[in-house]
């Protein structure tokens, strides 16, 4: 329920209910939300730069990931720890040498980054994570958040934008584009679900097998990249097929192929 105070929060703050899967308040202004009572607890403060915040990058192109370092290494209270091109190894040096924030982009070799921040903030729960990535905000933000990840920085936007949402989520706020705080505000004060895309009602793991598909590859192609059964992939995809109204597989390879390549 909207909460009916808001004194000491100034004007124009509202202070909202966290969506399910999210252990928080949101404050919202405007097009800004900032999450309070956070159950997260504090970021943590790492010894080995003190003073400097520890940036994990987590992005299977070497030269996106020189990119951001060279951003990141711009900036004096700011350092990046490490660079992990795979899932396996972001989460292996997360547990080794928990960075205090990490930059993740959703599509990695050796697994999804939905995948992966759920399993670093299993992990630990201190580490904040921010993702930048080429998929669409409109259609990722939300299982981003839900995931457990702090924000959503487009990567075309990163230049401009990315050090400012490590600023903005360090301090505990949630980084998202205006349209994005206000769909999520409608949702939370009164449950609005107009004018949705069926594939935001696709599961994390519904909507990795999709993207997969779009991709090109087969039932056992995906089965042996995910550690599934072929009986299990073929489970959702039939749930897929249903949820998007499609008849036959024919239909769902030509629909993915073109939404897949629409983000790219």
């Amino acid at each position: 329920m909207l909460a009916t105070s808001t004194e000491g929060q100034g004007p124009g703050w509202h202070a909202l209910p966290p969506p399910t899967g999210l252990g928080f308040v949101w404050l919202a202004r405007g097009g800004t939300i900032m999450e309070t009572g956070s159950t997260k607890g504090e970021a943590p403060n790492r010894s080995s730069l003190p003073g400097r915040v520890r940036v994990l990058i987590v992005d299977d192109h070497p030269i996106f990931r020189r990119g951001l370092r060279d951003l990141i290494e711009e900036e004096p209270d700011l350092a990046v720890c490490g660079e992990a091109g795979e899932a396996g190894e972001a989460l292996r040096m997360a547990g080794e040498d928990p960075p205090d924030i990490v930059v993740v982009d959703l599509s990695l070799k050796g697994g999804h980054g939905l995948e992966l921040i759920e399993r670093i903030r299993d992990l630990d729960e201190r580490i904040r994570m921010l993702v930048c990535s080429v998929h669409p905000e409109s259609h990722f933000a939300e299982r981003v958040l839900r995931a457990g990840a702090m924000g959503f920085v487009n990567k075309q936007e990163a230049a401009d934008k990315l050090i400012d949402a490590i600023r903005q989520i360090l301090d505990g706020e949630i980084y998202v584009s205006a349209p994005i705080a206000k769909r999520l505000l409608h949702r939370l004060v009164g449950g609005k679900h107009t004018g949705e895309n069926p594939i935001d009602s696709l599961t994390n793991r519904e909507m990795q097998i999709f993207e997969m598909i779009g991709q090109g590859l087969t039932t056992k192609q995906i089965a042996g990249q995910l550690h599934l059964s072929p009986k299990t992939v073929d489970a959702h995809r039939e749930n897929i097929k249903t949820k998007l109204n499609l008849s036959n597989s024919v239909q769902l390879s030509y629909f993915a192929f073109h939404w897949t390549h629409e983000q790219t």
